[in-house]
C-alpha cells in the first residue's frame, strides 16, 4: 500500500477518535468523570491508529 494511502487512514482513524471524544465532552453522560475522559480519549486513539494500520496493511 502506497505511503499516502496508509497516512489517509491514519488521518480519519484519529478524526473519528477526535470526534467521538468531542461529542461526548459536549454531551457528558453523568457517569464519564475528568479522569476517565483521560482514559477514553487514550483508548480511542490507540484503537484508532491499530484499526488504521490493519486496514492499511497488505493482505
Amino acid at each position: 500500500m502506497c505511503m499516502q494511502c496508509v497516512t489517509g487512514a491514519t488521518v480519519a482513524a484519529g478524526a473519528t477518535a477526535t470526534g467521538l471524544r468531542a461529542w461526548l465532552n459536549v454531551h457528558r453522560p453523568h457517569w464519564i468523570t475528568a479522569r476517565r475522559m483521560k482514559a477514553l480519549t487514550a483508548t480511542m486513539l490507540t484503537l484508532g491508529v491499530l484499526a488504521a494500520g490493519l486496514s492499511a496493511s497488505p493482505q
